[in-house]
């Protein structure tokens, strides 16, 4: 069986950490002979430092499905975006001062620096200047947008995007404003060959069309010879909805999206609780 784990909310703890126990879980399943991959939105780079940290090796389906990578880290696909299409949106997502954004490549997560500024900013507002049930929200975001292990931080955008060398895979957007985000989303689906997902209700994630979590885990399914019918997937949010749909078993997180829930065959406990290695363990008894 191929086992997918998607990372935040799902595999990585409340602390932004694997814990001893789903570490376990993994390494059970992995003697067992079961083959478990990673797919994450996050880069490769960050994905395989949390395996490191762990001891742990896995095959990384990254930045929703953009890369695929073995676990002797052998790139295996990529699907890059197309710079000249994408940058008139992020040049007004520039202008734009209440959307975040961020842009990746292989090896890198970019941020603007007066962007980052300013999203710290909104965290310290006080509750009458913003709902404290908002306030807790933006203060959880802004924990997850930089758990990440490499993020640099550029004074311009344009020095990223005008560098040839630079790949870009993915692009991410973050606000409390929902129709900001709406109008940004509007933006990118009018570019040919983009798929917009999200991992939040408050950020919208912008790949190849044909980069998901489902496409690489259904690659790396068919590396290894498996059919789809012997590939489970565990997650919680909407960017691991294409991976629910191809997978021959779904394992929803207690703290995932409803879409998820209704589509899962299990519901495990949440990431906080260990989560993951309560889904292994269903899946070792129940196959």
């Amino acid at each position: 069986m191929l086992i997918a784990l998607d990372m935040d909310g799902t595999l990585l703890n409340e602390e932004g950490q694997i814990s001893p126990k789903n570490r376990e879980a993994i390494i059970k399943a992995q003697n067992l002979g079961h083959i478990v991959i990673i797919a994450t939105g996050r880069s490769f780079m960050d994905a395989e430092r949390q395996l490191r940290l762990a001891d742990l090796e896995c095959p990384i389906v990254s930045l929703n499905g953009a890369v695929v990578t073995l676990s002797d880290h052998t790139l295996a696909a990529s699907k890059p975006l197309k710079k000249e299409d994408i940058i008139p949106a992020l040049r007004w997502m520039n202008e734009i001062p209440d959307l975040y954004y961020e842009v990746y490549t292989e090896d890198n997560v970019y941020v603007e620096l007066n962007k980052r500024v300013r999203l710290e900013k909104l965290s310290t507002l006080s509750e009458e200047e913003v709902p404290e049930e908002v306030s807790w929200l933006l203060k959880a975001m802004i924990d997850q947008q930089f758990q990440q292990a490499a993020v640099t931080y550029v004074e311009s955008m344009e020095e990223i995007w005008s560098k040839e060398e630079n790949v870009i895979y993915k692009t991410l957007a973050f606000s409390l404003d929902r129709e900001l985000l709406k109008e940004a989303s509007t933006r990118f689906a009018a570019i040919p060959g983009l798929i917009i997902t999200a991992s939040h209700v408050n950020n919208i994630e912008i790949n190849h069309e044909d980069a998901n979590k489902g496409s690489g885990v259904a690659m790396l399914a068919a590396h290894y010879g498996i059919p789809l019918t012997d590939v489970a997937v565990m997650g919680d949010s909407y960017n691991d909805q294409p991976m629910f749909e191809r997978a021959g078993y779904r394992i929803a997180m207690a703290n995932a999206a409803p879409v998820l829930k209704e589509m899962a065959e299990f519901v495990t406990v949440s990431n906080a609780e260990d989560g993951v290695a309560a889904g292994l363990e269903h899946l070792m008894a129940k196959f």
